[in-house]
């Protein structure tokens, strides 16, 4: 990582101006990058930690026993072995503890001494540069307490004390005038060494790809500003002990190192767990492709979707309230309910018909698989409301199920409900079953790709996503009538539309040909007032047999290029859409339909010879070509698997790319028009 170099004026402490605790750590890095070079010394800094960690550990118990009168014995602390190989860099440790020793108690001077050693360090890793430095450190202050531990046994330990000035310490008067300055420094001293035994945890981490634990970035960073923390509070650390050794009343203030130091251990715990909660998500991520690859059972793969190692869990049976185990799903087909708890009661209601169909057996089990990122008491309660609502089986696991990577990567899960298919072997029938069912609900049944196929290619696709829109549509599609289904953002081109094809309809012509046909204008209640529900309706089944279309071919059909000009026309003044039955003869525009109507004058002779429907489309082909309507479609980013481009509906042309961001502040219609 590359840095600007600024003057070390900038970051000198200046009295009763602490610019080194308001210093920003991109100032710092400023500074500390110029000390540092490329990486070449390499000794065994995993051992030469152990043995300061046995070290200070045991020194900051003496002092505990010593100041606060602990009963504590250093006999029980855990020691852990370094390798026999390990030979200590003596020298090394002595030049840095030449830095440290004997400096006038400032952050000034801490500031200084710490560049010096940095400067001294160049050539080490940043994690070697920390535990270089405190084990300079432990190396005084082990010597310093094993010394007092041994004055009054020991002569030869009695007189190196005299000369260390440990007796001048631990003088009655003076160790009691001294005890919060001890605790303090005892206190820092431990915030040290969390730091870095955190540094070391997070380096070990940094074995893992960033792209798969993207948090490791941030925390592995931020190491060199949080190796010049804990350098400088060593730093301050000796001089304060220097102090404490002497009759000069002298002291080094430690309080905001050990501040510091506090929020750097909060910072780095939180990006250690981060990062390991990464890591196995990670790892359940590639566990699953595995276990995917050559499925054997469902309920082993649904165990490997969900549950962490050993967190196995009961369902909710939603039909009885009751827990029961996962037994239940095995040698089962299972439809996994995916999705957030924004979902509303119509996503509910698709699954409930497919719900009663299946519960008349015992082969299909539907299970709802909440995914929350970080669950909390308020989540819990609405988790609760949603659950109450649902008669299948439901995930109640309180933690982000083992498998939320896959099911994003995999199953292109974006917030979206989606419904994914398993056999009883564990194999993906569908990676989202949802739009088929938003289409046509229990007729998809069993929901499985080939079904999916065989259904979407036919041209009888409007009648099943119009149901519901208007209770006479099931009688118009069995009479076969024509219906011209129409709507927009324009009011007086409505006005104008239905007044067109009301005459067409009533036209001489068409009576004399026996020719019906019907008028239903989607997003309208019966007395012509504005109806949402019924709009969005309409247009999530545009979208879900869109997406269900072009997620499962590459060219595009001519059933395909139907709906996706339809869905074109979302946002217009207006569009149409003439059907027979539920045969779908056409979608057009609102201007080039319009034009259509107004001129029947002109091709209304030729229904009698070529029939209503090819007369109409031909005319509207030749009004089409004199027309430049551009294409634009708006597909929500939470659907699912998104085609990369997609042809333009009206000619050959690849369409250009747009990323827009919308909301409607409608409810029903806010999720058709994202």
């Amino acid at each position: 990582m590359a840095a600007k170099v600024g003057s070390a004026s900038s970051l000198q402490p200046n009295k009763g101006n602490l610019s080194l605790f308001t210093s920003t750590d991109h100032e710092i890095l400023n500074q500390i990058y110029a000390t540092h070079v490329h990486v070449d010394e390499k000794f065994d800094v995993e051992s030469l930690f152990i043995i300061v960690e046995n070290i200070l550990k045991r020194a900051t118990q003496i002092v505990d026993n010593v100041v606060l009168g602990s009963q504590a014995t250093v006999e029980h602390l855990d020691e852990n072995i370094p390798k026999a190989s390990f030979s200590s860099p003596l020298c090394t440790l002595k030049s840095i503890s030449y830095e440290m020793q004997c400096k006038a108690p400032s952050e000034e001077v801490a500031y200084e001494t710490t560049l010096s050693i940095l400067k001294k360090l160049s050539n080490y890793s940043w994690d070697a540069k920390a535990v270089l430095t405190l084990a300079a450190f432990a190396l005084d202050y082990g010597e310093f307490w094993l010394l007092a531990q041994n004055q009054s046994s020991d002569q030869l330990a009695k007189s190196v004390g005299t000369l260390r000035r440990v007796s001048i310490l631990l003088k009655g008067p003076n160790l009691q005038k001294h005890r919060q300055a001890l605790i303090e420094l005892n206190s820092v001293i431990k915030a040290t060494l969390e730091v870095i035994e955190c540094i070391f945890e997070l380096e070990k981490l940094s074995n893992y790809d960033t792209k798969d634990v993207p948090a490791l970035s941030t925390g592995v960073d931020h190491i060199p500003v949080d190796v010049f923390w804990a350098i400088i509070t060593v730093v301050a650390s000796t001089t304060q002990l220097c102090c404490l050794t002497s009759d000069e009343g002298k002291k080094q203030e430690l309080s905001l190192f050990s501040q510091k130091l506090n929020v750097i251990v909060s910072k780095l715990r939180r990006q250690i767990t981060i990062c390991k909660q990464q890591i196995e998500e990670t790892e359940a991520y590639w566990r699953l492709v595995r276990l995917f690859r050559t499925p054997t059972e469902v309920m082993e793969v649904f165990k490997g979707l969900i549950f962490a190692k050993d967190k196995l869990q009961p369902l909710f049976d939603g039909s009885t309230r009751k827990p029961v185990s996962i037994e239940v799903l095995k040698r089962k087909n299972v439809l996994l309910f995916i999705s957030g708890l924004d979902i509303s009661d119509d996503d509910i209601s698709i699954l409930k018909p497919i719900h009663e169909l299946i519960s008349k057996e015992d082969q299909y089990k539907i299970v709802w698989i909440p995914i929350v990122e970080q669950w909390t008491e308020d989540l819990q309660k609405k988790f609760e409301i949603l659950r109450a609502k649902m008669p299948w089986y439901v995930v109640q696991y309180f933690s982000p199920i083992a498998g939320i990577r896959f099911i994003k990567e995999k199953w292109h899960f974006k917030g979206k409900p989606s419904v994914v298919v398993l056999s009883p072997q564990g194999k993906v029938e569908s990676d989202n079953a949802i739009h088929m069912i938003r289409v046509w609900g229990i007729k998809a049944f069993p929901f499985t790709t080939a079904v999916e196929e065989t259904l979407s290619s036919s041209r009888d696709w409007i009648g099943s996503i119009a149901t519901g829109v208007n209770p006479n549509i099931e009688s118009w599609i069995k009479e076969e009538k024509y219906i011209f289904f129409y709507g927009g953002k324009d009011n007086d081109w409505i006005q104008q539309f239905t007044k067109r094809a009301t005459a067409l309809a009533n036209d001489p012509v068409i009576k004399e040909a026996r020719i019906s046909i019907e008028l239903l204008l989607v997003g309208k209640g019966s007395k012509g007032e504005d109806n949402h529900s019924l709009l969005g309706h309409f247009w999530t089944g545009i979208e879900s047999m869109f997406i269900s279309k072009t997620q499962r071919k590459t060219e595009a059909d001519a059933v395909t290029l139907e709906i996706q000009k339809l869905l074109s026309y979302k946002n217009e003044s207006g569009w149409a859409v003439l059907s027979k039955g539920s045969s779908v003869v056409l979608s057009s525009h609102g201007t080039t339909i319009l034009k259509v109507l107004e001129e029947f004058d002109k091709w209304k002779e030729l229904v009698p010879v070529k029939g209503f429907e090819l007369s109409f489309r031909d005319y509207h082909n030749q009004v089409l070509h004199t027309s430049h309507i551009c294409c634009r479609i708006d597909i929500p980013n939470s659907s699912g698997k998104i085609p990369e481009n997609m042809k333009c509906p009206d000619c050959p042309r690849i369409m250009e790319t747009y990323i827009s961001f919308k909301c409607c502040h409608i409810d029903g219609a806010a999720n058709s028009l994202h």
